[in-house]
């Protein structure tokens, strides 16, 4: 069974976090949607509040420190990313960012990507197209048609008109796995293997 690797990344600064709550029912979707498509899927989420220091640390050094390090390591790896921010002056947080700029913009070429956000009105469910989307599109990525915005009435209320929280989330989960069937143009490719001295001898004498 070929396995999918996802990356969620979630930028919200608060314990609890409507970002975080939003990414684990956007990775829940992703997960089990591709898992009916036949996958197995390795998911990591990444709360970016943890690294703040690192990313802001590696701005002044140039370095990376660990745990930076590894998380960079497995969205270069990574299939598919969920990305999800809260919505700070009509834009992505400056966290967010900051850590998508500590990223070799080449790593995410061909990714497939899901769009989600948080805030505090549906007005500010624009940051999907007018922030993120061209983000993520200067960096070419695959995204989803369906970005998923979540406002305070989508929490533990009944969908009044337009389509509920859940149909949205199921609607995107559905796209980002069938931009993750086939072939993956943004998977980084393995190490080369290093085969031992006496069988690449075996075989350049085989072709002789």
């Amino acid at each position: 069974m070929e396995t999918r690797r996802l990356t969620v990344l979630s930028a919200g600064l608060g314990v609890p976090s409507s970002s975080r709550l939003l990414a684990d029912q956007l990775a829940a979707a992703a997960e089990r949607r591709l898992r009916t498509a036949g996958y197995d899927v390795a998911l990591d989420v990444v709360e970016l509040r943890d690294l703040a220091v690192d990313i802001a640390n590696n701005f002044v050094t140039g370095y990376a420190a660990p745990r930076l390090a590894e998380v960079i390591a497995g969205v270069e790896a990574s299939d598919g990313i969920i990305a999800v921010t809260p919505v700070f002056s009509a834009s992505y947080s400056g966290l967010f960012k900051s850590f998508i700029d500590v990223l070799d913009p080449k790593s995410l070429d061909g990714k497939a990507v899901m769009l989600g956000a948080t805030g505090g009105t549906d007005r500010h469910q624009m940051v999907l197209d007018y922030a993120m989307r061209p983000l993520f599109s200067y960096l070419r990525t695959r995204i989803t048609p369906t970005g998923v915005f979540a406002g305070p009435q989508d929490w533990g209320t009944a969908d009044e008109g337009g389509p509920s929280l859940a149909n949205r989330i199921e609607r995107a989960a559905g796209e980002l796995t069938g931009l993750l069937e086939g072939p993956q143009p943004g998977r980084k490719a393995g190490p080369l293997e290093s085969l031992p001295f006496e069988q690449l001898l075996a075989g350049i004498s085989g072709n002789s």
